[in-house]
């Protein structure tokens, strides 16, 4: 297996060590949380083992994956953040939920283990109807539930592109073990249409956050020229020259995280310099033990939170060097959607919000 590496940028000794920092706070029943000490969530965990499979290590990737397969609740969804002798935050986030299938898929394409695809179908798809279940009529998925079973009230952008994603790589799932499943590629094409065609009315205003502006393009629901559209017309917005990608659009703090995943989102639309270039203004943030801290704020150069250093960072670090590099197996699983089904187009039974 290639691992990645980005010449004159970051070599793939450094990206081992950022995984070995990852491995470092992972706890022995498997859980990656953000920080020694601190909580985890299961949409940041899923990114933490995929970053450990491209680097090579698939055990501890795999344990990863057990902690989710024995903490699945019975209605198929985890809790929304955890701490290592208990649940901080009990509620249950759609988005959270449905990312096991995008890792789940990008570890079947990093090992072709047809053992751990059969033991994790049994995860994934309880997990996938949980999170159908706040799908509303219109398309788009309630962003979360309360523990008593109540949903929010509202949709966000962000989640919901990112769980159009996870629901590809469910439906490949699934149609490679030879399960169908027609009603998870409706509710797919009915999501999509909603992100595409209603990001400002069919979900909670967050205009000021970043992810809001590039979801919809990394997770491959708006491509071409409209995705080019997008990226473009909030670019001076967001992006803070020399430095990277602004968290929210009021303020100077620059985030590892945003910046590798922005990356990924041009590169999906085939600008490798753009990429390329984000992604070498994010290591600034790599610090000597191999983990990269969360961000900073400028023009001081002041970390924030204060000197932390997050496993999910480092995790889209790696993450994105694949992408760019093109290095593992599993690389396009964000640029070039190999093996992930189109998403049919339904709209003229779609309810119209004009």
């Amino acid at each position: 297996m290639s691992l990645p590496n980005v010449p004159n940028v970051v070599s793939t000794e450094e990206l081992i060590t950022t995984a070995e920092a990852i491995i470092d706070w992972q706890l022995p029943d498997g859980m990656i949380p953000w920080f020694p000490g601190g909580h985890s969530d299961p949409w940041n965990h899923v990114e933490a083992a995929m970053a450990l499979a491209v680097t090579g290590h698939l055990d501890a990737a795999e344990k990863a994956y057990m902690w989710l397969k024995d903490n699945q609740l019975p209605n198929g969804a985890w809790h929304h953040y955890y701490l290592e002798n208990g649940i901080e935050d009990p509620k249950y986030d759609s988005n959270v939920v449905a990312y096991v299938a995008t890792g789940v898929w990008h570890h079947w394409l990093m090992t072709h283990d047809r053992g751990f695809l059969e033991t994790m179908w049994k995860v994934v798809e309880p997990a996938i109807d949980f999170v159908l279940d706040l799908q509303t009529p219109r398309g788009e998925i309630i962003w979360a539930m309360h523990p008593d079973g109540t949903p929010w009230s509202y949709s966000l952008l962000t989640g919901s592109s990112s769980i159009c994603h996870s629901l590809r790589c469910a439906i490949s799932t699934a149609e490679e073990l030879g399960h169908e499943r027609p009603d998870w590629e409706l509710s797919l094409a009915n999501l999509a249409h909603v992100v595409r065609k209603y990001p400002d009315k069919a979900f909670a205003p967050k205009e000021r956050w970043a992810m809001d502006w590039y979801y919809p393009v990394l997770s491959g629901v708006v491509t071409g020229d409209r995705g080019k559209s997008i990226l473009s017309e909030k670019a001076d917005l967001f992006i803070m020259e020399d430095l990277g990608i602004r968290c929210v659009s009021d303020q100077p703090w620059v985030t590892t995280a945003e910046t590798c995943e922005c990356a990924i989102a041009y590169l999906v639309l085939g600008d490798q310099q753009k990429a390329e270039l984000l992604f070498l203004w994010s290591q600034q943030m790599r610090q000597s033990d191999g983990h990269y801290l969360t961000g900073l704020v400028h023009p001081a150069k002041q970390s924030f939170p204060e000197d932390e250093k997050t496993t999910y960072s480092a995790a889209a670090v790696i993450l994105a060097a694949d992408a760019i590099s093109q290095s593992s197996p599993a690389s396009g699983i964000f640029t070039n959607h190999a093996g992930l089904p189109e998403i049919i187009n339904t709209e003229e039974h779609i309810l119209d919000l004009d």
